[in-house]
């Protein structure tokens, strides 16, 4: 079964209706009740006092169709199941309750189903005294051999720019005429990676894996032919030669970029970039998007909507609307990154000899190294199995200067500080930047005059404050303090080094840890071992303490 969140299927459309209506920043939409079974929403501020625009068709498209009702767009909207025509009652209901003098026009897209119903709801309408046209979408370009081509997203343009007719007072004949030109000037051609799945129903996939199908249909109707997948940028130049005249070079566009419903906002953004910035789109003067407007439940994909611009498109396009669907039309413009100097981070300082503390910097390099096999299978139970490798290659990177003596040796503050960084570039992941900060925060108490536990003390505490853990919570801390603290009370390396192994072994009682890829699994997990992190430290220590 497809996964889809729902009561009942009998429901889920009108449960949707009300979604939208709860949630309407503009306040301005209302159901009809008229039927259960009959689903029109309608604008609450309507008077009759302009052409009527009434759309509508299947729902399963959100927010197309009542995600575009409102001022300068349609009046109402007339909600079918999930890909399934109104009934001809609901579209002749609709069109009785909000049309008056000034006549009605049917936005409808070029399915038979659509045409059909709609159609005969105007004939009964016209016989029972109303004045109805209806202009049939078909902006489909993927079968240019197909008579009837399907009504797809550019049917949100004809929406826009007869709504903008509509609104400024413009009889019938004046508002068809705009909606039918909009057409004329339409194309729209679609690329997916999956199908649509719904509700209710077995999940079936058309497109293989590895490739994407050029031209499917809003209902999942097969494309003009399925392709290995390419790179975003090729994709968005076929999509976009298939959709812009390129016998006319002159003719402005605007673009209107739809996601299909189950596209990231990443992979959204990543496309407009692509279709803005093609070779193709230099015509182009307006985008419309990326958004998802005229959706297909969840179909990973999108399409592109180019609308050959006159002088009467663009003033409709970029006229306000109190609808929440429609996305504000924006002029491109190249980019042009503020130029910025480089603040460099490196610390600059003198290499100095010191046997003594190169000596126990190599100590503790050797440890984390000689000891990365043992931490990653032990890591491999309660993560996600490279302790032992992260720290190594922060220890391999310390060991290569140290012994290239290009380290600060001689002057702890120095060192530390040096060290902090190195770790931060190659250490990668929290445990990186834990280090990075424990050793800056020493080095800098370290400055200050401060006794080395009291700077190791320093470094723990904003380790803690950084990284929110703390004593207890099975993390390198529950060894580290305890270590760090012995020496703050006088104890020497092997008093440390015993501490650190206490508070290693502590861990593997901990029924619970609270930081770090442990927190997330449970206690029987973690029952009996130790935190990788906590016996790399008491290793440490062990190591120091054997250098007498």
């Amino acid at each position: 079964m497809a996964k889809f969140m729902m009561n009942s299927k009998e429901d889920l459309v009108a449960d949707a209706l009300d979604g939208i209506i709860y949630a309407n920043p503009w306040r301005n939409l209302v159901r009809l009740d008229v039927d259960p079974w009959i689903r029109i929403v309608m604008r609450n501020d309507w008077h009759k006092q302009q052409v009527a625009l009434i759309s509508g068709g299947g729902s399963g498209h959100e927010p197309a169709h009542v995600g575009f009702i409102g001022k300068g767009m349609l009046t109402a909207a007339v909600c079918g199941e999930l890909f399934a025509s109104p009934s001809v009652e609901a579209v002749y209901n609709a069109i009785v309750n909000v049309t008056g003098d000034a006549g009605c026009l049917l936005i409808v897209k070029n399915y038979t189903g659509d045409r059909l119903n709609f159609g005969l709801a105007a004939e009964k309408a016209r016989k029972a005294g109303f004045n109805v046209n209806m202009v049939i979408v078909g902006d489909d370009v993927a079968l240019p051999e197909n008579p009837q081509p399907r009504g797809v997203a550019g049917t949100l343009l004809v929406h826009k720019i007869a709504g903008y007719v509509a609104e400024r007072g413009d009889d019938l004949a004046a508002v068809t005429e705009a909606a039918e030109a909009a057409n004329r000037a339409l194309s729209t051609m679609g690329v997916a990676m999956s199908g649509c799945h719904m509700p209710g129903e077995e999940a079936k996939e058309r497109v293989p894996e590895g490739s994407v199908e050029m031209g499917l249909g809003i209902h999942g109707e097969p494309g003009v032919e399925v392709i290995k997948m390419q790179s975003s940028q090729q994709i968005a130049q076929q999509l976009l030669e298939s959709v812009l005249d390129s016998r006319n070079s002159q003719q402005p566009y605007a673009l209107l970029i739809n996601n299909l419903g189950g596209m990231s906002a990443l992979e959204m953004n990543l496309i407009t970039r692509d279709v803005v910035a093609s070779p193709l789109s230099q015509h182009v003067q307006y985008v419309i998007g990326p958004a998802a407007m005229m959706t297909a439940l969840d179909m990973k994909g999108y399409s592109v909507t180019a609308l050959a611009l006159t002088p009467l498109f663009e003033e409709a396009i970029c006229a306000p609307v109190e609808v929440t669907g429609w996305s504000r039309a924006v002029k491109p413009e190249a980019l042009k990154p503020q130029k910025a100097e480089k603040q460099a981070s490196d610390i600059t300082t003198t290499p100095s000899d010191n046997p003594a503390v190169a000596r126990i910097v190599k100590a503790i390099c050797e440890t984390l190294i000689a000891n990365e096999n043992d931490l990653n299978k032990l890591d491999a139970q309660v993560g996600d199995g490279d302790t032992g490798s992260t720290f190594a290659s922060g220890a391999r990177q310390i060991l290569k200067e140290c012994q290239e003596k290009s380290l600060p040796f001689n002057s702890l503050p120095d060192l530390f500080a040096v060290t902090g960084e190195r770790l931060a570039n190659v250490m990668g992941g929290s445990s990186g930047v834990l280090m990075a900060i424990f050793f800056t925060a020493a080095g800098q108490k370290l400055t200050e005059k401060a006794p080395l536990a009291a700077a190791l003390q320093q470094g723990l505490e904003k380790m803690m404050q950084y990284g929110g853990a703390q004593p207890g919570d099975r993390t390198l801390i529950d060894a580290l303090q305890p270590a760090i603290e012995t020496l703050l009370n006088g104890g020497d390396l092997a008093a440390a080094a015993e501490a650190a192994r206490k508070g290693s072994e502590a861990t593997a009682t901990m029924s619970k840890a609270k930081a770090g890829r442990s927190s997330y699994l449970n206690s029987d997990n973690l029952k009996g071992i130790e935190d990788p992190g906590s016996v790399a430290i008491a290793r440490v220590f062990a190591a120091l303490k054997d250098l007498g």
